[in-house]
């Protein structure tokens, strides 16, 4: 079915949120005839009401302005230390691969299987959609690297992001100045209607989106949200959603977490 895309075994929309329909019965089942373990559907994107789901997005800016005395001079340090700038495709294939494993094992939370292979993996389906990639560097050195999804002509989706972990801690504050370019960027110099940072995190595996939602002004633009299963994945939903505190695998309990979204766990 057009508009939607398998990834890790669920389908999701291949598009931007406020595009993404409701699907009917007789459309998620045909997706789930295709392979596929669930589909994430997720609509009336932006709604007035609180929900258990959102996106992360950004849809104003005000330049350095807009943010604190403490932010703004995070950011000056950041961009007098460091160099942000679009980067070549070839330039990430190569040297992205370590930064990311070395931002993963600084997570608190391990629940990422990804390996060179998947990366690789990604960056080749990125070749098929229009993507920016921007790189941190330390001098002449990449130290850290964003992917960004357009959603052309007027939004954008922040993807796959890493810093090597010795720049979280140096005084340099590399989220800092890469954020601040990025939004300067697709909301200052391109005049995006809005950029996002994804959807509702169910691994909670970093605090990126908290991080964007207190220092750069982002907020939660509430969905709706509606998972469906292929009918022995249901069973195995029902018998273990009880239990979702307490299995300890990360997959499954991210699967449970997305399940307790759907039900309106806030």
């Amino acid at each position: 079915m057009n508009g939607f895309y398998l990834y890790r075994q669920a389908w999701r929309f291949d598009g931007p949120p406020h595009e993404e329909p409701k699907l009917e019965r007789k459309e998620w089942q045909a997706l789930l005839r295709q392979g596929g373990l669930l589909v994430r559907n997720t609509f009336s994107f932006d709604q007035k009401e609180e929900s258990s789901f959102w996106y992360v997005i950004k849809d104003s800016y005000d330049g350095m302005e807009g943010y604190s005395s403490n932010e703004r001079n995070k950011i000056r340090r950041s961009t007098k230390e460091l160099t942000f700038k679009k980067i070549e495709y070839d330039l990430l294939k190569k040297e992205g691969w370590s930064i990311l494993k070395a931002t993963y094992e600084d997570y608190a939370v391990s629940d990422r299987n990804m390996d060179e292979k998947l990366f690789l993996d990604y960056l080749s389906s990125c070749e098929s959609q229009p993507f920016d990639y921007w790189g941190v560097f330390d001098k002449e050195q990449l130290i850290g690297f964003c992917t960004v999804w357009l959603w052309l002509p007027d939004s954008c989706e922040y993807g796959l992001i890493g810093v090597r972990p010795k720049y979280k801690h140096n005084n340099t504050y590399p989220y800092y100045g890469l954020f601040h370019t990025l939004d300067a960027y697709y909301l200052g110099e391109k005049g995006f209607h809005y950029v996002a940072d994804g959807a509702r995190s169910i691994t909670e595996h970093s605090q990126i989106q908290d991080f964007l939602i207190s220092n750069f002004n982002f907020r939660k633009a509430y969905c709706q949200l509606a998972v469906h299963y292929q009918w022995l994945m249901k069973i195995a939903v029902s018998l273990l959603y009880p239990f979702r505190k307490i299995i300890p695998l990360p997959r499954i309990r991210a699967i449970l977490n997305m399940e307790a979204m759907q039900r309106g766990e806030k």
